[in-house]
């Protein structure tokens, strides 16, 4: 049977976003255990100018749910508006987007694939892509570049974290 355009793009997302539900348990559990406070690790960046903790999170959002109910618009903008702040709110945006996922059928992506996207920042139509090229070929690598990040941040910050806590539960046969 041939890969579709779903396979190669849901499963594996909602795979990363559950392991991100266990990175931030891990977060949560050394913050308490080392008397850290939350907003330590939540406003922690890899570098100076990079984004913060919950800017990944909500990205994971945007290059994965969102992104999949923008498709039929013709047009991709990223959405800059919500932050989750806290541990809590993270794992709440992480909960719906897993939520919205499970709502997307194979049938709704086979439906796009071959529509132009255009991806539109600060009003501007900067560049235009079939659906497949554009969930594939830009938004499935920002989705593991803010999930990789996401768990590099905390990494970082100290939280005993290995690549299986990262990689979630894998798809299994």
């Amino acid at each position: 049977m041939a890969l579709t355009l779903y396979d190669a793009f849901v499963p594996s997302c909602r795979q990363i976003l559950g392991g991100m539900h266990g990175v931030i348990a891990k977060a949560e559990a050394h913050c308490t255990e080392h008397g850290i406070d939350p907003a330590e690790l939540v406003e922690a960046k890899l570098a100076d100018t990079m984004w913060n903790l919950p800017w990944h999170v909500r990205s994971t959002w945007v290059h994965s749910a969102y992104v999949i109910s923008l498709l039929p618009t013709g047009e991709f903008s990223p959405d800059f508006t919500e932050l989750p702040g806290d541990f809590s709110a993270m794992k709440t945006k992480i909960q719906r987007t897993l939520d919205e996922l499970a709502q997307v059928t194979p049938e709704q992506l086979e439906e796009v694939q071959d529509k132009t996207v255009g991806f539109v920042l600060g009003g501007q139509r900067l560049m235009e892509f079939s659906g497949q090229n554009f969930l594939l070929g830009f938004s499935q690598p920002n989705f593991y570049f803010h999930a990789t990040t996401f768990y590099d941040i905390l990494r970082m910050k100290g939280v005993p974290l290995g690549k299986r806590d990262f990689m979630g539960n894998p798809m299994a046969r």
